[in-house]
Formats: C-alpha cells, sequence, structure tokens
C-alpha cells in the first residue's frame, strides 16, 4: 500500500489503527531488573536504517515495504535523525510564515504537491525470543515528523499523524519469528503542517526513538496516578486507577508507606499522613511498586512509579502550590540542539542542570510535547512545566496584510479540525498525566481562538483538574473560558499592572517576555519586581532557553552556526531563531548573568547589617553557607561567614562580619549564599545567590605627577608635539586630531600605541532588538558622524594652549548630521603622560538620541589582554547591569565580543573605574574614568575592548565573516544606549537608558602602561 495523496490532505484523516494513548510507565519482569533501568520487555530499533528519499510522494518507490524488495542502492539512514540534517531536502526556519508560502497556493488542510519529501525507511528484526501465549507486541514512533505510514513484513498496519507524541501500533497480527521486515514511510508536509506552524526549524523524519513493546498476557495498559492533599497539607490519599489488559489484577504499595487497597469505585488508595510534598524546591518523590498478576496469580510485570504528592491550582484566586502563591521565575524551551530536535536523555538533563543552577524554576514546553525523558527529569530536578500540546498556525493568522477575522482563524470554528485538536491533546494528557511537574495545560500557541480551542480547554477539565492555559483568547476573546489564566507575550510591565488594576479575575502571566534575541534581555527587573508587589501579576517564561542554529562550514574549513537562509532555504526569518540565553552549543550568553541575579530565590541587603528576605516558599536555608567578602579594587581584605536560618517566606537580619577600613578608598561588600554540598545541578560553592554593597571612603589622592614642570610643547609647521620623560604627543595641525602616542623609557624610544587617530564615536553595530525597530535608518546620521566628521568651519586648526603644568589641545570638528551637529574633543596632556580627554557633543536641533558618546582608539594586536576595574564578569548595559557586580576582571580582548549568531555591538562593561590593554610584557594602554569612586560607587564609564571596529561588526553576517584580527579597539565611553529586549520588532529601550538629548560632555583620561 502507498499514500493516497488526497487522505494526506485530509486534516480529519489523524490516524488509522494507532494504539490508543496512554501513560508513559514502564514494565519491566521483576522489581530486580527494574533496579537496572534496562526493560525485557523493550528492544529499541534505533540505529541504521535503508532509506530513500522521494521529493514528493508521486516519486515514492512501489513496492518498497515488500520484504523480497530489492533494496540495495538504498542509502543509509541513523534513527533517530532528520532527513535534513543527513544529506536530503535542506533544513528551513521560518517563523512565522509557512515554509511553502509563495512556492505554491494552497488553502489549510491541503498539502504542496510540487515538493513535499517522502522519507522511505526500512529495517528488519528478530526478538530476542518468541512471543510467549498471550503476549503481544507493538512498536512505538516516539516523534516521527510530521506523519507516519507503517507496514510489517509487507502487510499494511497503520497511519498516525501529531510529530511529538508516540504512535503506538500492534504488530501481533502480522509479527512471525524469525526476521521481520519493519517499512516505514514519513511524510513531511501533511494537512496537519497548518498548525505545526512553530517559530523553529523545518525538518522531517523519526526523530526520536522507535521501540518494540512486549506486552505480557496480563498487562497495565493505563496508569492514572493522582494525590489529594488536604487543604492543611497535613494528609494526602495517593489514588491509582490501573486499567489492565487480559485477565489479571493489580497489587500496589508504597514503598515505606504501605499498601493500597481498594475503594468502592475500584481504585487503590492510601491516605498518608504528614505527607512529605513535591515541590521545585524539594522534588520529594515517593515510590510506588505495582506488581500485575494474571488469573493464576503469577507475576507477569511489575511498574514502579515516582509519585510527587503536591496541591496545584486556582485558589483565591492565585495559582498556589502547595497552598503558597507561585511566581514563575520561568523560560520557553525548544527541544533543539546541535542534532536539531534530536536530544539524548544526558542532553536534555545537561540543559535541565544549567536551568536550575540559572535560579529558574518553571520551563513551558514550546510548543509542543517534549520526549518522555525530559518530563522524569522534571520531576526529579524540581521544575514546574506547563505543557503545551502541538498546535500553532500563526502564518494563518498574522499575516503580512493584517490580523484576519475571527471567521476565518484557522482551527478557529472549523469542525473539521477539531478531531485533530482533541487527539493531540489527548496524545499528551494521556503520557504525561502522571508527571508531577506538570502543573497546566496548554492548548498550544498562536493559533488565535475559536470554538475548537475552547473545546480542547474543556475536554482537559473534564479530564484533569490542572489549570488550563491559552494566550490566544487575548487575540480572540469570544471564549474566554479557553484559559483559567490571563496569559500575554511581551506585555511591558507598566502595562501589565495597569490592565490588572481593573481585570481582577484571574491569574496573570506572560507565557512568552524578555525576548532574548542577541545583545538584549534589558529591564527586565521591572517584570521580577511586579511579581513582588502585585499578587495577581503570578511571573512569566523568558523567550527563550537555547539559540536554535546548526553548524555549519564555511568555503575556507572554518565551522559557524547557521540561521534561516544559510541552508538556501527560502522562504526563512534570518537569525530570529537565535532568541537563546545560552547559545546553540549551551555557552552561557552574558545574559546569564542577569538570569540568575533575577531570580535568585532570596532578596539581600547589605548595610551595616546584613538582611536576607526569602522568596523560598517551603525551604529553609540549611542548604546553604553565608560569606560576607570585603575588597578594596578587587583585592580581599577580609572575608567571613555568618551562621543564617531564614525560614521560607521570612526575612532576618544579621550583624555585619566585616569592617570597612577608614582608609581612603572604594570598597567592596559582598554577600554570597552558597550551596554546602553537591547538589544534583550544581556543585558544592555554588552561588545560589548574592548582593553588593560599594562603600566610598572619601578622600582619595589625584593621581601622582612626575615632578611639577610641565611637558615640553613643539609647534612644528604641521604638527604639534608634546613630551615628557617618557612620552611624546602629536597633533596634526591639518588633520586636527592626536596622531600619535609614543610611551617607553624615553620618548625617542618609545612604542607607538595608537595605530589610527581616535576620533569620537556616536554608533555601534546595531543589536537585534534595535534592527527591529529601525534604529539604521533613524540613527543613520550618527553612523555618518561617527565615519566622516570634518574641522569645523572657522576652527580648522586645534587650539594649543601651555599651561603651568599641562598642554591643552582642542579639536572642533563639524558632524555631518542634519542639521548640523558640531563636537569638541580637548586633550590635556601632563609631563607624567597622562592625556586628559574631553568629548563634548552639539548636537543639531531634534536629531534622536545617539546610540553612543565615546572615543574610539585603534591599537596594535598585540594589546591582547584585559583588565579592568568596573561591572563584570560578563558584558553589561545600562539597562542590565543588575547582574553584574564591581570588581576587578581579566581577559582576551578576542574573546570580548560575544558570539552571538549574527555580529552586533555587546562586550561592553559598566561602571569602569579604568582598564589596561597590554601585550605579553605588560606594556599597553589604561584608561580611567575621572570621578569614579562617587560616594554612590554607581561612578565610571562604559568600556568595551574588542579586536573589530563597530562598522567591521556591523558588516559581518556571522562571526567567521569578521575580518582577521589586526587591531585592538578600544571605545570608552560616556554611556551606551541600552540594550531594550521587551521584544525585537518594535520596542524600544525605556527613556531612562537612552543618552540625553542635548549637549553631553564625556571626560576621561588615558596613558602608556609598562
Amino acid at each position: 500500500m502507498t499514500f493516497d495523496i488526497a487522505r494526506v490532505a485530509d486534516p480529519t484523516y489523524v490516524a488509522e489503527n494507532r494504539l490508543p494513548a496512554h501513560s508513559d510507565h514502564r514494565w519491566f519482569r521483576s522489581l530486580a531488573e527494574a533496579a537496572t533501568g534496562v526493560s525485557g520487555f523493550e528492544q529499541s530499533l534505533g540505529g541504521t536504517w535503508a532509506f530513500h528519499y522521494a521529493p514528493r510522494p508521486a516519486d515514492v518507490v512501489p513496492g518498497f515495504e515488500q520484504p523480497g524488495f530489492d533494496r540495495s542502492g538504498w542509502d543509509e539512514i541513523p534513527v533517530p535523525g532528520h532527513l535534513q540534517l543527513h544529506g536530503y531536502d535542506r533544513p528551513q526556519y521560518t517563523n512565522v510564515q509557512y515554509p511553502w508560502d509563495g512556492h505554491e497556493a494552497v488553502e489549510p488542510g491541503q498539502v504542496p504537491t510540487r515538493f513535499n519529501p517522502v522519507g522511505s525507511y526500512v529495517t528488519s528484526f528478530t526478538l530476542d525470543r518468541p512471543l510467549a501465549d498471550g503476549e503481544r507486541l507493538s512498536v512505538c514512533f516516539h516523534g516521527a515528523e510530521s506523519a507516519v505510514a507503517l507496514w510489517l513484513n509487507g502487510v499494511w498496519v497503520g497511519y498516525a499523524t501529531d510529530s511529538f507524541t508516540p504512535s503506538e501500533f500492534d504488530l501481533t497480527p502480522v509479527w512471525r519469528d524469525g526476521e521481520n521486515v519493519l517499512a516505514a514511510q514519513v511524510v513531511k508536509w501533511t494537512a496537519g503542517s497548518w498548525i505545526e506552524d512553530q517559530d523553529f526549524f523545518r525538518f522531517s523524519g523519526l526523530f526520536r526513538d522507535v521501540v518494540l513493546y512486549r506486552r505480557p498476557r496480563a498487562h497495565l495498559e493505563d496508569l492514572r496516578v493522582t494525590c489529594e492533599v488536604a487543604p492543611d497539607l497535613t494528609s494526602a490519599r495517593v489514588r491509582v486507577r490501573a486499567a489492565v489488559v487480559g485477565q489479571g489484577a493489580v497489587r500496589a504499595t508504597l514503598v515505606g508507606h504501605g499498601d493500597l487497597v481498594p475503594d468502592d469505585a475500584g481504585d487503590l488508595t492510601l491516605t498518608l499522613e504528614r505527607p512529605h510534598l513535591w515541590s521545585a524546591e524539594d522534588p520529594y518523590l515517593h515510590r510506588l511498586e505495582l506488581e500485575v498478576l494474571d488469573a493464576d496469580g503469577a507475576t507477569t510485570e511489575v511498574v514502579v512509579q515516582r509519585v510527587g504528592m503536591r496541591r496545584f491550582g486556582i485558589e483565591d484566586g492565585l495559582l498556589r502550590i502547595n497552598g503558597e502563591r507561585i511566581v514563575f521565575h520561568g523560560v520557553n524551551r525548544h527541544e533543539f540542539g546541535l542534532n536539531g530536535r534530536v536530544m539524548t536523555r544526558a542532553e536534555i538533563e545537561a540543559d535541565l542542570r544549567l536551568i536550575k543552577a540559572s535560579n529558574i524554576d518553571a520551563v513551558r514546553t514550546s510548543h509542543y510535547p517534549n520526549s518522555t525523558a525530559f518530563y522524569e527529569l522534571c520531576d526529579e530536578y524540581g521544575l514546574y512545566v506547563i505543557d503545551e500540546m502541538n498546535l500553532e498556525s500563526h502564518g494563518w493568522w498574522a499575516r503580512a496584510a493584517g490580523l484576519i477575522e475571527p471567521a476565518d482563524a484557522l482551527p478557529g470554528d472549523r469542525p473539521e479540525w477539531l478531531p485533530a485538536l482533541l487527539d493531540r491533546a489527548a496524545s499528551m494528557l494521556e503520557r504525561d498525566k502522571n508527571h508531577p511537574c506538570v502543573v497546566m495545560w496548554s492548548c498550544g500557541n498562536e493559533s488565535f481562538g475559536g470554538s475548537t480551542i475552547a473545546a480542547v480547554a474543556d475536554w482537559f477539565r473534564a479530564v484533569d483538574d490542572r489549570p488550563v492555559h491559552y494566550e490566544g483568547v487575548f487575540w480572540d476573546a469570544r471564549y474566554p473560558r479557553t484559559s483559567d489564566v490571563v496569559s500575554q507575550m511581551y506585555t511591558p510591565a507598566a502595562q501589565v499592572e495597569e490592565y490588572l488594576r481593573t481585570h481582577r479575575d484571574k491569574p496573570f502571566i506572560l507565557c512568552e517576555y524578555a525576548h532574548a534575541m542577541g545583545t538584549s534581555f534589558g529591564a527586565v527587573d521591572r517584570y521580577v519586581d511586579l511579581a513582588e508587589r502585585e499578587p495577581l501579576y503570578q511571573g512569566g517564561f523568558i523567550w527563550d532557553f537555547a539559540d536554535q542554529a546548526l553548524r555549519l562550514t564555511d568555503r575556507h574549513g572554518r565551522e559557524y552556526l547557521g540561521y534561516g537562509g544559510d541552508f538556501g532555504d527560502r522562504p526563512h526569518d534570518g537569525e530570529f531563531s537565535a532568541n537563546g540565553i545560552v547559545l546553540a552549543d549551551r555557552t552561557p550568553t552574558p545574559k546569564l548573568q542577569e538570569v540568575r541575579y533575577l531570580y535568585q530565590p532570596f532578596r539581600i541587603a547589605v548595610g551595616d547589617a546584613v538582611e536576607i528576605a526569602s522568596r523560598r516558599l517551603f525551604t529553609g536555608t540549611d542548604d546553604l553557607e553565608c560569606v560576607v567578602t570585603l575588597r578594596r579594587e578587587g583585592a580581599v581584605l577580609a572575608e567571613a561567614p555568618v551562621a543564617i536560618d531564614v525560614p521560607p517566606g521570612a526575612s532576618r537580619t544579621y550583624p555585619m562580619p566585616v569592617i570597612v577600613p577608614d582608609a581612603p578608598g572604594e570598597y567592596t561588600v559582598d554577600v554570597a549564599l552558597r550551596l554546602r554540598e553537591d547538589a544534583r545541578w550544581a556543585p558544592a560553592g555554588h552561588e545560589v545567590a548574592w548582593e553588593q554593597r560599594v562603600v566610598v571612603v572619601p578622600g582619595a589622592t589625584a593621581p601622582a605627577r612626575v615632578g611639577a614642570e610641565p611637558p615640553v610643547l613643539v609647534r612644528g609647521l604641521h604638527n604639534v608635539g608634546v613630551r615628557g620623560p617618557r612620552f611624546e604627543a602629536l597633533f596634526s595641525l591639518a588633520g586636527g586630531g592626536l596622531v600619535s602616542y609614543r610611551f617607553g623609557e624615553t620618548p625617542e624610544t618609545g612604542r607607538e600605541l595608537l595605530s589610527v587617530p581616535p576620533h569620537p564615536s556616536f554608533w555601534h553595530a546595531p543589536t537585534a532588538n534595535e534592527r527591529g525597530w529601525g534604529m539604521p535608518a533613524r540613527d543613520g546620521q550618527w553612523l555618518l558622524a561617527s565615519r566622516y566628521a570634518r574641522p569645523l568651519p572657522g576652527r580648522e586648526l586645534p587650539d594649543v594652549v601651555a599651561h603651568a603644568d599641562h598642554v591643552e589641545v582642542r579639536c572642533a570638528s563639524l558632524l555631518p548630521t542634519t542639521p548640523a551637529s558640531e563636537c569638541d574633543v580637548t586633550y590635556r596632556v601632563f609631563a607624567d603622560g597622562r592625556v586628559e580627554v574631553a568629548l563634548a557633543l552639539r548636537p543639531g536641533a531634534d536629531l534622536p538620541d545617539p546610540p553612543e558618546l565615546a572615543v574610539l582608539f585603534t591599537a596594535d594586536a598585540d594589546l591582547r589582554h584585559l583588565r579592568w576595574y568596573g561591572d563584570g564578569p560578563e558584558e553589561c548595559y545600562v539597562d542590565r547591569r543588575r547582574g553584574a557586580r564591581l570588581g576587578v576582571y581579566s581577559g582576551e580582548v578576542v574573546t570580548q565580543l560575544t558570539p552571538n549568531v549574527r555580529p552586533q555591538e555587546s562586550g561592553s562593561r559598566t561602571g569602569v573605574r579604568w582598564a589596561e590593554v597590554t601585550d605579553g610584557r605588560g606594556a599597553g594602554l589604561r584608561y580611567e574614568c575621572h570621578g569614579a569612586a562617587d560616594a554612590g560607587g554607581t561612578g565610571g564609564m562604559e568600556f568595551s575592548a574588542l579586536p573589530w571596529t563597530p562598522f567591521e561588526i556591523e558588516n559581518a553576517r556571522h562571526p567567521n565573516e569578521l575580518p582577521p584580527v589586526l587591531h585592538t579597539i578600544l571605545r570608552p565611553a560616556l554611556m551606551r544606549r541600552g540594550v531594550g529586549g521587551d521584544d525585537s520588532w518594535g520596542a524600544r529601550t525605556h527613556p531612562e537608558y537612552l543618552l540625553p538629548r542635548g549637549d553631553l560632555t564625556f571626560e576621561f583620561a588615558f596613558s602608556g602602561v609598562r
């Protein structure tokens, strides 16, 4: 049998001969076998399969499924795997638009016919032992995108859609002793693809495990475990509903608590007093052992089910876990790695360890069910999960011409789509229902509204007591019952607060917020702070966890990470897939520094005492040690522990164990809460929470001078020289600026430290967010001003004035903006080689705020070592610096540009008091900012040291396109525009994080070091 394309294009053709969905429990031959984790009832079919690729169904080879078919000329392909990552078709990334859009004109439910790849797979297997009397055999495809058809030994078995939940088929009628030939065909696009328009790479194939399962003569086909926790939490009743196939019964024991007994409904129950409840803070799992007995009382299988007892729901108008109001400190996560959606259990676990170590306590499975391993691990590690069914039709309702009307929505009110929706909902719920980590069901994502999705929500409530989530009712409010919570995306915090002034009927969450694309994640503290003062706002889920990108190699053999369009895929949506707080290879981005701080479970106030306020709900601080460290300019002066005991939800104050000296200077007092012992997700010493106080003791002296004499001033015909015992600076009269700065033992033997004359910089490489709101077009005048300034008419020659202890050189420039702007750069040169710089900008009337106010220095690439006293250790910006702390840090210049998939402004630091870039012998340049040690400890400049200019960075679409490293580019700045991040398609930086309008002045100093 081969595919009938008409059936594939029928949205009601959801499945044929597929077994009903059931719980994801595993069954073993004995408890001893269960302890090994290897079941004698399972046989993996993962490995290499014979494979044939057809660009469209019409090109499928007929008869391929027959055992005698000659497949000697076929290719081979790994299972699990995506066709597109093994030489067939190509990966394609689209966000909203359908991947076939513009290539073929098809309506919802129809499928492309000119190009619609079909993969034909064949493998053979022999059972390790024949089926026993009464045993049955099935095969389960845990992930097949987007539909799979199946034959065994040439006999038609069945068909199933829904890419992301199991498709299981009974093979018993056609199985035979000896070798069996299993054949499958996977179609890339079916009718169901219209509701699989998620923001992700488009793949196809068998991308999760394929497993043979034996079912003994008496088999636990489905298991439902529920826990009814008393209102006062003093008792809990465990209820087990066991569906047995065949003649048999079930015995159940909750280890350590006793046997479960049947109630009047036939369920097995047991009541516990003072139960140990499950939560993300304390993910305690009870062990439930079930023994299946046949009609003769013989054991046919055993099941070990972990049970997390917890109560979650809407109580008193709020989402509560075990009676306490919850705030989701969440993240969205695609199940995606460098092998696409093929992820091993170990890779998933590594993700969850990183998530837990970053103080994230909740995950939304955007926008489809994940593999079973994910839920098992979330149970163990302690994460709250919004489990989202496989539904998104974004490309249909959000068109280029504008939003559709409700009557046109897909699935909307179209009854032909309801069977597919209910099937997807059931496949998810029935598989995942026993996982305590799942606290909400989600009806899908970005599919507008309608009666069909409302019916799905009704079905969820009819079979389970967990709240139902769906954001689409925000766009189509005809069926408000579709969601038990108000859910929105990317709503600014101020608007959330305003909405909740008058809408008090449902809890509010942001299922997506803080779009972390590129250099982003600014002003997120506003959302976190709102959750503390507004009870109905119960947190949100960052978009998203990891960049979606795939490894590629350029023509020169250099690896890079590819995004939309890099695979010859059209249409595509560029690097919009790269929104992660970690990179595709799981390297943390600097944004994670801010996440960890904002999501930390304690608020700490550091003053004359240490005040610790716990945001934990159930656990104290027994697992933590508190350490206070006193430093002066990075050097540790004292370190002392503090014995703490902070109950959940409480605040405690403790005496400060260190004393700030009276000596003038700037000091930091850091309070850190660290793990006492190894946790599964982090080692002992891992920092769970921290806070810092900067203390300035007045009276610091001015920089020392070499003698009192002024530097030597040399007035030439074309240049002005200023020199001292160890340096010489040269200013061009024609060019109007500093053209040379030599520093060494003597001016004559000194090293030239400037490769290119410094010049004002008002521009940085646009970030993804800035490109999203059109910054290059609006602010392009500042790019021109940074590159094409010329001497100010009437002041073409620098003003040179000799003072008692320094020489002042002032250069005036006309900037090519409309209207024109002016700027002055004033150099005050002292005899010890210190050069104080003052940059004054006088912008033209009504010009937009500049992206930055800085001076760009170009030095030799040998100045490759960076050391600074300022915020760190990771990159930070004015609206993303709460996660940074003041200290002395170091690194290599070549590593300072964050390796975003598309290069953009990054690598800067705020609050920099001084910074040095030096070569291997310690010689180079030092920059300082006047007034760094102010009374509030908030002084300093912004500073970056990168191997490339902003213009080179802007020109590169990928890191491998950046030119060879020839220079070190230094950009001390008064300020750079905040990175923003409420969204990446129109939201601008909050006003207080912009450079002020009007005249601006920036002062700093530099000198040579050796």
